[in-house]
């Protein structure tokens, strides 16, 4: 039975060692609580590693029966893996770069080579339990690499990516001498998921820009298959905190932090030590608030919460003593005998102690400089039963594109966070009341719980949408199969692209001539009475009669602008006007005095950019940079932009190879089709092709047709067959 296999770096339990044995704590993280619905169940499994160094085999092997028994298994790491992939890679170079610190990035060849090591030694670890048709879901940062090399193992399988922290911009991204084989890396998924558009828009750009993919509408193209890319917004156990605050045990905590606190007006700041939480910045805008307040003094305390992080490093060192300082600085310079304007701890608190904060607190002061959702803010949120309580809110935060009722602010704005402080502390009950409940309403409808289920029905629908675009190689029993159906019927309708297809591509598209085989398949075909032959190409119409005009078959030229019957005069489909060339055409003219060996090729109602003969990292760049220009441009004018083999064109988007053929197959009956053509452009002529027609894409591409075969020699001798 299919399962579904969780991996993230570190699983949602920490073992450790006490003087009684192993002990296992628990993590009371949002993602093991979303997640718990699924790895505990049937034979579901959550794969990561436990937190804690393990040298002995004895102790390993007691560990992973332990957590076995809790549908988890370990990956166990070296103290050099987890210095050069955890601290090293993921944590000085991945992170500061992915949070806009790339001053901060470490660049060395020796992190890189671990994290590989450790990526590879996961998916060592996830083939030892994989099997086909399982579902796999694979998280953040530090397995960027894993999508892909699971994908190499397990072709068919559903494998999803959920990145929890930033995607920079691509400006940003490229720094980054390893950009190219990350976003490899999680191409290996189906389902690349972020917590915000914005996240998802750097993304996608950086595909298309240095991995040179087409991108439209959240899809990745690769060529065999779809990947979809969408913001899926994370949210908490908002019941878990809402029961919380309503214990006794919180209450019993609320009234003793009231009794220390007094009548005090209570600002809240909880964060891990980071420097992308922006604290040195929030304690100095709160000392400017104390400075232009005096009003406020002896009236509000900044409870500050610090949790540990990586404190042995010597930028969070620094860090923390920069916050001691400031701490120190502002409560030397403004506390009384009866007042301490900041209370700062560096520990983490217990759940139930953070709840009763949050319950009492006036003000939730969340800031960070860059964040990927920040999830402090919606425990605050929930945990406000009353309703009663303002929140201040980083627009750079995740949060912000869900919570518009907080109040938002950029946490580079020091006199901007001032104000905030002093709106928030003023603002009228009832208006804090209609702000929290609609805040409430969103992170009850998104909680953790939807996030997961929206991400699994999402991974659900794109692993659906690849089958349907699957195609099998023509095999020689269905090669067989076709041409007996083929002698068996009595009208006979072939549809047959040109370029690519009936002929080879050449660097020089005026010297793809057709060759005497070629035009002896041709006649042959035309001799026979039940067939009817009919040439669906995009190039010129006068090319395709001057080539094959002295032929019996018929024409579908510029992508079914031209038509002519085998009997019959050339005619348009439809009027149609080239005033748009005027436009479009400079631009083209500009890409070629750009691009060495590129050219442009007029047609009566099409412009195409031709790049075969142009050095490919440069045309792969070029065709990126011209494909997104021409698609802003096409929409205000009605025009359609495609990319073919080396091509890109522009044309009238009335028609196409699709709207040509659907005129045929009305106008002349049938009762067998074969349709065979090779880009992009065929797409629409299979599209309108019945179920049962035998529709055929030239190369390993992915396709709406049925079967594939590798190129036109396989097309001329299926052809040779049917004579």
């Amino acid at each position: 039975m299919p399962k579904t296999i969780i991996i993230s770096n570190r699983l949602p339990i920490k073992v450790q060692r006490s003087e009684a044995g192993l002990a296992y704590e628990t993590s009371e993280g949002g993602l093991a609580t979303g997640l718990g619905s699924i790895y505990k169940q049937d034979d579901n499994i959550w794969i990561g590693w436990p937190g804690t160094y393990f040298e002995d085999e004895a102790e390993q092997e007691q560990v992973t029966q332990d957590l076995a028994q809790q549908s988890m298994h370990p990956v166990f790491l070296t103290e050099s893996e987890i210095r050069d992939f955890y601290e090293g890679f993921s944590n000085e170079t991945l992170w500061p770069t992915f949070h806009y610190f790339s001053q901060y990035a470490v660049y060395d060849d020796s992190f890189w080579n671990a994290y590989q090591q450790v990526n590879q030694k996961f998916c060592q670890a996830v083939m030892q339990r994989a099997e086909p048709g399982d579902t796999i879901w694979v998280h953040d940062y530090q397995l960027l690499l894993l999508p892909a090399m699971l994908r190499s193992q397990i072709e068919d399988s559903s494998i999803g990516f959920f990145q929890h922290i930033p995607f920079p911009s691509y400006e940003v991204f490229r720094l980054l001498p390893w950009r190219e084989q990350l976003l490899n890396g999680m191409l290996g998924a189906d389902l690349i998921g972020f917590h915000t558009y914005d996240d998802a828009r750097h993304f996608l750009s950086s595909v298309s820009r240095i991995v040179g993919l087409n991108t439209s509408q959240g899809l990745i193209d690769n060529g065999y298959r779809h990947i979809m890319v969408d913001a899926f917004p994370m949210g908490i156990d908002d019941e878990k905190y809402a029961t919380l605050a309503a214990s006794q045990e919180t209450k019993a905590k609320m009234d003793e932090y009231r009794e220390a606190l007094q009548e005090q007006r209570i600002i809240l700041s909880i964060d891990r030590l980071d420097y992308s939480k922006g604290i040195p910045q929030r304690l100095q805008a709160f000392e400017l608030f104390l400075k232009e307040n005096p009003d406020f003094h002896g009236k509000v305390t900044l409870f500050m919460l610090v949790v540990p992080s990586r404190d042995q490093v010597e930028m969070y060192r620094q860090l923390k003593e920069t916050i001691d300082e400031l701490v120190g600085r502002i409560n030397s310079s403004y506390r009384t005998i009866t007042w301490n304007p900041i209370q700062y701890f560096y520990r983490s608190f217990p759940i139930e102690e953070l709840s009763a904060l949050y319950s009492i607190a006036d003000i939730a002061l969340v800031t960070p400089m860059r964040d990927g959702m920040n999830l402090v803010c919606k425990e605050f949120i929930a945990s406000k039963l009353d309703k009663k309580g303002v929140l201040i809110l980083s627009e750079m935060a995740g949060a912000s594109r869900e919570l518009a009722d907080a109040v938002l602010i950029n946490p580079n704005d020091m006199g901007q966070m001032v104000q905030a402080l002093q709106d928030a502390l003023l603002m009228p009950e009832d208006e804090q009341m209609a702000r929290m409940g609609q805040m409430q309403d969103i992170v009850r409808r998104y909680n953790i719980h939807h996030w997961v289920e929206i991400f699994m029905n999402r991974l659900q629908y794109i692993k659906m949408k690849q089958q349907t675009m699957a195609t099998e190689t023509l095999t020689k029993e269905e090669s067989e199969h076709l041409v007996s159906t083929f002698k068996e019927a009595r009208q006979r309708m072939l549809f047959l692209d040109y370029d690519g297809t009936l002929t080879s591509f050449t660097k020089d598209p005026t010297k793809a001539l057709p060759d005497q085989e070629l035009l002896s398949i041709l006649e042959c075909l035309t001799q026979q009475e039940k067939n009817r032959v009919v040439i669906v190409s995009g190039r010129d119409r006068n090319t395709l009669q001057k080539w094959l005009g002295h032929l019996p078959v018929d024409f579908i030229a510029e992508h079914g602008v031209w038509f002519k019957e085998r009997n019959g005069e050339w005619e348009m489909f439809q009027n149609l006007s080239d005033a748009w060339k005027q436009e479009i055409k400079p631009i083209l003219e500009l890409h070629v005095s750009r691009t060495p060996g590129s050219f442009i090729e007029e047609k009566d109602f099409s412009l195409v950019w031709h790049y075969r003969k142009v050095d490919r990292t440069l045309a792969e760049l070029r065709a990126r940079e011209l494909s997104n220009y021409l698609l802003f441009i096409a929409a205000n004018i009605n025009l359609q932009v495609m990319e073919g083999d080396k091509i890109v064109e522009v044309k009238n988007s009335e028609v196409n190879k699709g709207v040509g053929s659907t005129r045929w197959l009305e106008q002349h009956a049938h009762d067998f089709i074969l349709c065979i053509g090779d880009d992009r452009t065929d797409e629409d002529m299979f599209r309108v092709m019945p179920e049962d027609a035998f529709t055929i894409k030239v190369g390993s591409e992915r396709s709406l047709a049925r079967f594939n075969l590798e190129n036109s020699k396989q097309v001329r001798k299926l052809l040779k067959s049917l004579c």
